[in-house]
């Protein structure tokens, strides 16, 4: 409407000029526009698209919902990429519609993978596609892992249709104090990664604490070489950033700093903390730093001593992200117990399992399986339904999409996994997995199996690895 008004507006002062002469402009002004610019807080917004999906029900298997339910003989029913129903054998499903049948098999959400490098270190891992260490300083909040990640990694479609993992959280590397920004994906085809981003997701902050750090920039001969140099720049940071932020409040002209606007998003409490860190003392460390600077921490990754102080993780409401039983590659990982995940869970503290590997988060089922096993062996006797939160629902709520994803409740997301057996067995595997309610992978179907282009052609095409 304002281009007609203006195009009309223009005819008439041409009119107006073969008649007589123009008007001279009362006053031009050289000074530049006094008003701020405001930056785009979200540049790179998500374009993702579900997959078609047709109306679809599965009855008769074993569901866990992912927040400690379980159904035996159950229906869950799925239409317009959501949670439609679910209930015992007697929930209707409507006529004409597909329906699998689930009778010895298992239900569960669909897996999430809160700690992975897909896309910034794909398949095939050669240094010409090691996009996930911005490592020339240990302070880089302004990078982004997204713009690392690559689309066509076949490393997406092994996690789908060996681990039903459809949703994953993209962290740049741990050499950094200050690693950069998360970012969460749809485990999704696409090609961009614009069109793999999950819809209004919170973006993260990569924190790293301990020997990385060190290592890599002690090295080099520079700050930090230790732990306490670890702290020192950590302070101080955070202390710019609280500064940086007070100027954004208060409105006023501020230089743009990319990295200071990632910080001063964890202080307004829109983005993250993902925090790499094994040991309990320095957990315990970082903790104190959160509240001096006043931001929060969401989680703790490869948390290997988190069952010393899960008492205080409860406390202050930060989740532990581990593996079942990964340790003693370096120092600070040696003081692991196979009984971490079931001890963090069972003093009331968020246990997550977490993979950091592109096999691993083929296998997160089975990392669960022996963090279950490990606990019941030193008497925590935990049920499935309950160890299935560990790899759905509390990761979905430290990701921030808890509230669409994460669990089989009507109105949610249709992220649902068929396995073809209890998924704590090893002889278990997925046999379809939707995502928003599109069958992505059929193991009965070869057609139904996604195949990045980069993969097209090319010797192993499709293999299920």
């Amino acid at each position: 409407m304002y281009r007609r008004i203006g195009a009309s507006a223009l005819v008439v002062a041409l009119a107006a000029c073969s008649a007589a002469p123009a008007p001279k402009p009362a006053s031009v002004s050289t000074k530049p526009a006094t008003t701020a610019v405001k930056w785009n807080a979200d540049p790179y917004p998500s374009t993702y698209k579900p997959y078609p999906a047709a109306p679809t029900a599965i009855r008769g298997a074993t569901i866990l919902d992912g927040e400690g339910g379980r159904i035996e003989r159950g229906v869950v029913f799925m239409s317009g990429g959501k949670i439609t129903s679910i209930g015992g054998p007697d929930t209707p499903i409507p006529a004409d519609i597909a329906v699998f049948d689930g009778t010895g098999k298992y239900v569960t959400p669909g897996i999430i993978d809160i700690h992975s490098h897909l896309g910034d270190y794909p398949s095939p891992q050669v240094d010409a596609l090691s996009d996930g260490n911005e490592a020339t300083g240990p302070v880089r909040p302004e990078v982004w892992a997204e713009h690392s990640v690559w689309p066509q990694d076949p490393g997406f479609s092994r996690a789908l249709v060996n681990g039903g993992i459809t949703s994953l959280q993209i962290l740049p590397g741990s050499a950094n104090l200050f690693g950069g920004r998360s970012v969460v994906l749809k485990n999704v085809y696409a090609r961009t990664v614009q069109g793999m981003k999950f819809p209004g997701a919170p973006y993260g902050l990569k924190m790293a604490c301990g020997e990385n750090p060190k290592r890599v920039y002690g090295s080099r001969g520079q700050m930090p070489a230790t732990r306490m140099g670890n702290m020192a720049v950590n302070r101080g940071v955070w202390a710019k950033a609280v500064e940086y932020k007070k100027k954004l409040d208060k409105g006023g002209d501020v230089t743009r700093d990319i990295a200071m606007d990632t910080l001063a998003g964890v202080l307004a409490g829109d983005i993250l903390v993902q925090n790499h860190c094994y040991r309990a003392d320095e957990m315990a460390q970082m903790i104190d730093l959160s509240k001096e600077f006043g931001y929060k921490i969401t989680a703790f990754h490869h948390a290997v001593e988190s069952y010393k102080i899960a008492d205080l993780l409860k406390a202050n409401g930060i989740c532990s992200a581990m593996w079942a039983d990964w340790w003693g590659f370096k120092m600070e990982a040696y003081d692991a117990i196979p009984e971490n995940i079931p001890l963090v869970h069972n003093a009331g503290a968020c246990a997550i399992v977490h993979s950091d590997d592109a096999n691993g988060i083929q296998r997160l089922n089975q990392e669960a399986a022996k963090a279950l096993a490990s606990g019941r062996r030193a008497g925590i006797v935990i049920p499935e339904e309950i160890a299935w939160t560990w790899l759905s629902w509390n990761p979905a709520k430290a990701m921030g999409i808890g509230d669409r994803t994460g669990s089989l409740k009507v109105g949610k997301m249709a992220d649902v996994v068929l396995w073809n057996g209890n998924p704590f067995s090893v002889y278990t595997r997925p046999e379809r997995v939707w995502i928003d309610g599109a069958l992505m992978y059929d193991a009965n179907d070869p057609k139904r199996r996604p195949v990045s282009d980069f993969e097209l052609g090319q010797a192993g095409e499709g293999d299920t690895k």
